[in-house]
């Protein structure tokens, strides 16, 4: 974009504050945008999960500002144009747009997680580290982050670089000279594909035949999809889909979060025990389970479709949907009891439950109202009998008059009926 234009389009848009670097964009946008790099909120005044972002995406300004990365935001109630070109369907929408070039947001609405977003997208799909202090510059970030070291050609170079371009919008791919990796690390194979996560690496299984296109993509793409999380992540409503696609058994350690981060003693306890399986027993259980733990109940609840106690452990078949719970409660359980019940899982000895059929998809959309109203209704008592009880009300006055008009009329034509026989 030339100098003339970008002021015009800076001319256009309208600061939210004066400590805010976040632009609020208009119609011109769609005009003016060129090929800039844009992170992009599509929001509507009356959204709550919007007013909820807004704090958020200043921080998010704040953190891109002075890069190439233009942070803005669109009212799509005001900007109708702009929100049918970008087919916005949903609110909040988060959208990187450079040119013709446009990729959606889909994970966790936070500050670290959006950022990381707009700095994967502005950049190469593959980014080169120079240097091994590159390279533990990256690794002290503590963010999980794929990287091949090696010369830039061959079957395995294609593709590692096919697969982070269909990956990029989720995690961190990087390149490395091997020689810059000598004095550091010794390397099973060269070229060799490697994964950075939990203060460790591991590698890639590189098949033998690597002229097999085709089985080197598929087992490649295998493994990144079950390499992409943390031990131990947090579960979230954000990334909750994207565990599905692993593929394993969900393993989810369920307690209660509060609204500063904390959770009880007890909770803590069992959260860590839990931890301390997966960390002792890895190589069996990585292949087959997906640990992880929600400090929101209602995330569990809704697969369980029960209310659980606090802390519980649940284990989710993400392909079947089919849920296990041990029989005993969370506070009798030791780290050989849950080893136990994983075996009873993999073996397919423990009770299932749930699943995804039309029955109990019906069931589990009546437990999510149910739980809401329930929510709402501990929440502000008032405000819900006020917003069910005048539509109630309203259709009860309805009912009334009709039925009421029906009776009048039928008692005018028995009037009328008696005075014809007097």
């Amino acid at each position: 974009m030339d100098g003339i234009k970008l002021l015009s389009l800076l001319a256009g848009v309208l600061c939210l504050g004066g400590a805010t670097k976040v632009l609020e964009l208009s119609d011109r946008f769609l005009e003016l945008r060129g090929d800039s790099k844009w992170l992009v909120m599509f929001y509507a005044p009356w959204c709550g999960h919007c007013k909820k972002l807004e704090p958020i995406w200043n921080h998010v300004a704040h953190a891109l500002y002075g890069t190439d990365i233009r942070v803005g935001r669109v009212d799509c109630t005001r900007f109708t144009a702009v929100a049918t070109e970008f087919t916005i369907k949903g609110f909040p929408t988060i959208l990187y747009i450079q040119g013709d070039e446009r990729h959606m947001y889909r994970g966790d609405r936070t500050k670290d997680e959006i950022v990381g977003f707009g700095v994967r997208m502005s950049a190469p799909a593959v980014q080169h580290l120079d240097s091994h202090q590159d390279l533990h510059d990256t690794v002290t970030r503590d963010r999980l982050f794929f990287l091949y070291a090696g010369a830039q050609e061959g079957s395995l170079w294609e593709s590692y670089k096919s697969q982070a371009d269909e990956m990029r919008t989720l995690h961190f791919f990087y390149h490395i000279k091997s020689d810059c990796m000598e004095d550091h690390y010794t390397l099973e194979s060269n070229p060799a594909v490697m994964v950075f996560k939990d203060n460790k690496h591991y590698y890639f299984p590189t098949p033998q035949d690597t002229d097999n296109q085709t089985l080197l993509n598929n087992t490649l793409a295998d493994w990144l999809n079950h390499e992409r999380f943390f031990l131990y992540p947090k579960i979230t409503h954000g990334n909750l889909a994207q565990l599905w696609k692993l593929k394993k058994y969900l393993v989810i350690t369920v307690v209660k979060e509060s609204k500063i981060g904390t959770i009880t003693t007890d909770e803590d306890v069992f959260k860590d025990m839990v931890e301390s399986v997966i960390q002792n027993n890895r190589e069996k259980y990585h292949n087959h389970f997906q640990f992880g733990w929600t400090g929101t109940p209602d995330l569990a609840n809704s697969i369980a479709m029960e209310r659980l106690p606090l802390p519980s452990l649940l284990v989710v078949n993400a392909t079947t949907l089919h849920h296990h719970m041990p029989e005993d409660p969370a506070k009798h359980l030791t780290p050989e009891a849950i080893q136990l019940f994983l075996d009873a899982v993999l073996a397919q000895n423990a009770p299932a439950y749930g699943g995804d059929s039309w029955p109990v998809r019906a069931f589990r959309m009546y437990y999510n109202a149910r739980s809401s109203l329930e929510d709402m209704w501990l929440g502000n008592p008032v405000l819900t009998a006020v917003l069910f009880g005048l539509p109630l009300g309203f259709l009860s006055l309805i009912c009334y008059s009709i039925w009421c008009s029906d009776i009048l009329d039928a008692d005018d034509e028995e009037e009328e009926h008696h005075e014809k026989k007097e």
